[in-house]
């Protein structure tokens, strides 16, 4: 299935679907981490290895495989590595400074990729579109409690980090978008996740008690690789190359929602009205964009 630039048309639900399911399976990985407390560079290997070996299943299930016979491009190989330095990056970030900050510093990429690709792909911006990102903004803002508390120099590290997140985030959404459009995008996925798992093998290797899992460890793991890693990033990727980048940003902002949804369901995190309002203008911004996309 071919990839590139759409043109404008109305969006079907099913390109939104992708972006909301991508979204939301994103964020299970918070939850797996906080059940296997296994280190990060583990978790992410394992999510984007076991991620790469579902998907050449899935691959060679439907028949797709012949596809993998021809090289990928170096977008789809640059792609891969933007993919494992954000997710060095942000896990980095967290590691300095409150994990509040590293998020709110990290989903700037939706809104920093909206504007570039309104010069760089001409995704012109109408004053509604505008007026979504912001609002979804403004809602995870209040979903963070507008707090940004620095305590010194580990804290301005920490944001440093997660400036590189946002930025490697942005580059593998654009990336993405700029793909020839020749390039199969599930087979693209596959290299993405293939080339991240490499690019993450040696900062793994250099905590190697993380990558011996215990038993009860694995079924987990598993998971990792199959809804984070291969679900998540396959329909994230369908998305990207389908939606205009202002639409799948906004419906991108899901993850940080599901997040809290997430800790408040399985793990007791309450949560306050402002909080919740934060959720419900991030929904409600999604929402609008979706509406006016399929008109």
């Amino acid at each position: 299935m071919p990839t590139g630039i759409p043109q404008k048309s109305a969006v079907p639900l099913s390109s939104l679907l992708l972006a909301v399911i991508g979204a939301v399976g994103m964020a299970t990985i918070g939850v797996i981490s906080r059940i296997t407390q296994l280190n990060a560079e583990s978790i992410t290997f394992y999510r984007l290895g076991l991620g790469a070996l579902f998907l050449l299943v899935y691959l060679m299930l439907t028949r797709r495989g012949q596809h993998l016979r021809h090289a990928p491009g170096w977008g789809v190989v640059i792609s891969g590595g933007f993919l494992a330095v954000f997710i060095l990056c942000y896990v980095q970030a967290m590691n300095y400074t409150q994990m509040a900050n590293a998020i709110l510093m990290v989903y700037l990429a939706p809104v920093f990729s909206a504007v570039v690709a309104h010069f760089l792909f001409h995704e012109r911006l109408g004053r509604v579109q505008v007026a979504c990102i912001a609002a979804a903004l403004f809602g995870f803002a209040m979903m963070q409690e507008f707090h940004l508390q620095l305590g010194g120099g580990r804290d301005a590290v920490g944001l440093g980090f997660g400036l590189l997140a946002m930025l490697a985030y942005s580059a593998f959404i654009l990336t993405n978008r700029g793909l020839p459009p020749r390039t199969n995008d599930r087979t693209g996925a596959f290299w993405q996740l293939f080339f991240g798992a490499l690019v993450i093998l040696p900062f793994a290797l250099l905590r190697p008690e993380g990558l011996s899992a215990e038993a009860w460890q694995w079924p987990w793991l598993l998971g990792a690789g199959l809804v984070p890693g291969f679900l998540a990033l396959l329909c994230a990727v369908l998305a990207i190359n389908r939606l205009p980048t202002a639409l799948y940003g906004t419906l991108a902002y899901c993850e940080p929602l599901a997040v809290v949804l997430f800790g408040w369901s399985l793990f007791g995190e309450a949560l306050t009205p402002l909080q919740l309002a934060g959720c419900g203008i991030i929904v409600a911004s999604g929402i609008v964009q979706a509406r006016l996309s399929q008109r």
